[in-house]
């Protein structure tokens, strides 16, 4: 038990109660009869009530002290805090085209696909490192694309699931081969607004903004919907693009099997930057070209502070007032504390009005 922050200045008071004692103590004080000689008396011996006198000024002095405290606010203070989150939601919307199988990355200085120096840098976007603390309070999905869209990994605040979805993917088969931009900002875009929706329905969660990260190395040449269509829908819907045409400019060695084991040829590769950029300028958003893994890391760098969440805390501190409410004591129930300065106040008239009633 504490006291109220506001009130507790009040048990500076408790000293006076002890101004209940004043009458039996001060020098002043006169008999009420006088007599001659009281040795007579000397041997008489006290009664039970004559020696319970000092209980009147006791019970005062305590019924002081209980209103005192009372007034200071005895309280049993719950706190609990409440967390409210402006997140993010985020989705990755990533080219897993044949093209991304060029080696013009590298990762501890060994050479790698762009997928798998895509997927490294993602990888710490999401839970954080290199440098980035996470998306640890935003949504996060992932939709991939070649000849065709597909929704990988629906928007979640579960990254666990989104880190294992990026461990497993790989660049499409033959069949399947393409890029397909813009059917991709679409489906990325239908995800957006349908999550952003629902989370601020429920109330859990506000969505701050809604961002989708576009990272491709080729040009559209696939899907049935146009790049600059999909993103005015993003724009009408409030979906930012950023944009991150991926890999080296002119020609990058591809790996090819051969007779003699897999080789590394060089082939003419092509970005469609000006598309890029301005998918990204019509959204609000930017355009950024990663040519190694160091640069794709800046970028995502760049676009982890540009959108960041927002958190808050709300405390709320409830106090149970035991000046008018009942606390357990040893075990017991025990009366508010007014209540027990009002009874013994009423023990201490009823006393000293009676029995041990004392002559002016």
């Amino acid at each position: 038990m504490t006291f109220h922050p506001s009130s507790a200045w009040f048990l500076l008071l408790l000293p006076l109660a002890l101004l209940a004692w004043w009458n039996w103590i001060r020098p002043a004080r006169r008999s009420a009869l006088f007599f001659s000689c009281t040795t007579r008396f000397d041997g008489v011996p006290q009664s039970v009530w004559s020696r319970l006198r000092p209980l009147v000024p006791s019970l005062r002095t305590i019924a002081l002290a209980l209103v005192v405290l009372a007034i200071a606010r005895p309280v049993k203070s719950n706190e609990s805090t409440k967390t409210f989150v402006e997140g993010v939601a985020i989705e990755m919307v990533l080219d897993r085209s044949g093209s991304m199988r060029a080696h013009d990355f590298t990762i501890g200085g060994k050479d790698v696909e762009r997928l798998t120096a895509l997927k490294a840098v993602a990888r710490d976007f999401v839970a954080g490192g290199k440098g980035m603390p996470g998306r640890i309070n935003d949504l996060v999905g992932v939709v991939t694309f070649a000849g065709f869209a597909d929704a990988l990994v629906p928007l979640t605040l579960d990254h666990d699931v989104v880190l294992d979805a990026l461990k497993q993917l790989r660049t499409a088969q033959q069949d399947e081969d393409g890029t397909a931009i813009g059917d991709a900002l679409a489906l990325g875009v239908e995800k957006l607004k349908d999550a952003a929706d629902r989370a601020n329905a429920d109330g859990e969660m506000r969505i701050r903004s809604k961002v989708l990260l576009l990272l491709t190395d080729g040009e559209n040449n696939a899907g049935e919907l146009e790049p600059t269509d999909a993103a005015e829908l993003a724009a009408a819907c409030g979906v930012k693009i950023y944009a991150i045409g991926m890999g080296t400019k002119g020609l990058a060695p591809f790996p090819m099997e051969t007779p003699f084991g897999t080789q590394f040829v060089q082939q003419p590769v092509n970005i469609d930057e000006a598309l890029l950029t301005k998918l990204s300028e019509k959204t609000g958003g930017q355009y950024f070209r990663a040519t190694d893994t160091d640069s794709l890391l800046k970028i995502y760098e760049t676009i982890d502070q540009l959108e960041k969440s927002k958190v808050e805390e709300q405390k709320l501190v409830r106090y149970r007032d035991y000046a008018v409410e009942p606390f357990a004591f040893a075990g017991f129930s025990v009366p508010p504390v007014l209540a027990l300065a009002l009874l013994v106040l009423c023990a201490e008239l009823l006393l000293s009005s009676t029995r041990l009633r004392v002559l002016p």
